[in-house]
């Protein structure tokens, strides 16, 4: 009887928990959210209006005119959202799965400016037809980023550096390597500026969505993330990752091959990267620019925090600091409040999210609190 009793009590708590994860992000969101909108109203004359146009300015619009009917306007907006979260999604990725191993990769953004690279090499240089070229370029960003995500790992286990160092520099050297091909032997000499030449237009990936950059690479996205967590959850290398990342001690007593999982991990994640490198040169942007930014990859170490290093939250994640991010252009043009306050909101989300795990420990000192409280109440009396 006490069995029976005590298995729907357990199921309960298990159900309990598990929507406790699942709101976990909605009401980070959702507090980040009103915290930014107390901000918006201490420095904006219409605080309303401008959380409107931050909620709403990403979506698209349908539009009644005259003489042309409904029309849907702002879809630039839209695959902007898209376009973004493509991106993000591949870098969140790339960052979660060498963090389940607690290995503190950095190294998303030197991976991502080789992996374009390397894509852009092949597709300008080598014949052939597309189908071979194109496939031979995402072959090339994929090694090139296995590679430079490996080499951290490599330089951990065998001389013990430590991975946030080797990658933060590995990144610089990516970074200027890049910047000394474009501007050299890549140089389109008709450019106007240092730019590579155009990408064939039968490498370029096919675009989805009319006047957007959305292309393909979105319906390769869901297969992505579900290879990532099927290599999370459903093999060996997994199963390794993840019980080195809870602990390497107990790992390497059980026999696991630790240091072979800390490079494989951060390898698995370069290839990630660098194809989000093949999406900005083949899809976003069909060339390379010397000015290429730097830093999209720390985007994507936030996204991966925002989901938890949980390869299936991941996009959620991504998409959700995608639409902020148009949103936020969308206020600062329409409003009087600048786009630094989404970057408010997105670190007081992250930071609800951290707080989270210090609830119990909160909830046990308020519990202390009213139990002295109490009993000094009685003592007096």
């Amino acid at each position: 009887m006490k069995q029976a009793t005590a298995l729907p009590l357990q199921q309960r708590l298990q159900r309990q928990q598990a929507l406790a994860q699942r709101l976990r992000l909605p009401v980070a969101l959702a507090a980040g959210l009103g915290c930014g909108f107390l901000i918006m109203c201490a420095v904006s004359s219409e605080p309303l209006r401008a959380f409107l146009t931050l909620l709403t300015g990403a979506l698209p619009r349908l539009h009644w005119g005259a003489g042309e009917g409904w029309q849907l306007t702002r879809l630039v907006r839209f695959g902007a959202v898209i376009e973004d979260a493509i991106t993000l999604t591949l870098l969140g990725l790339a960052v979660a799965i060498p963090f389940r191993a607690r290995q503190f990769s950095l190294g998303a953004d030197g991976q991502l400016f080789l992996g374009a690279l390397a894509a852009t090499v092949v597709s300008l240089y080598l014949p052939g037809p597309w189908f071979v070229v194109l496939s031979l370029s995402m072959l090339a960003a994929c090694a090139s980023g296995f590679l430079w995500g490996a080499l951290p790992g490599l330089l951990k286990t065998r001389f013990q550096a430590n991975e946030i160092v080797t990658t933060l520099m590995l990144n610089m050297v990516a970074v200027q390597a890049y910047r000394w091909l474009v501007s050299g032997w890549l140089r389109d000499p008709a450019g106007g500026f240092i730019v590579t030449p155009f990408l064939p237009a039968s490498l370029q990936l096919p675009v989805l969505l009319v006047h957007t950059n959305v292309t393909v690479m979105l319906l390769a996205l869901p297969l992505l993330v579900w290879i990532s967590w099927l290599l999370l959850m459903r093999t060996t290398l997994g199963y390794e990752i993840r019980v080195v990342g809870q602990s390497a001690a107990f790992a390497l007593q059980a026999g696991l091959p630790v240091q072979r999982t800390v490079w494989l991990s951060m390898g698995a994640g370069g290839v990630l990267a660098a194809l989000a490198g093949m999406h900005i040169s083949h899809g976003l942007l069909k060339r390379l620019p010397v000015d290429l930014p730097a830093g999209l990859g720390y985007e994507g170490l936030l996204v991966a925090l925002l989901a938890r290093c949980e390869p299936r939250a991941v996009p959620w994640a991504a998409l959700m600091y995608a639409y902020l991010r148009t949103g936020a252009l969308a206020m600062e043009r329409s409003t009087d409040v600048s786009r630094e306050v989404v970057l408010v909101i997105q670190a007081l989300v992250i930071l609800f999210l951290v707080a989270e795990r210090m609830q119990p420990a909160l909830a046990g000192g308020w519990l202390r609190w009213r139990a002295r409280r109490v009993a000094g109440g009685r003592h007096d009396a």
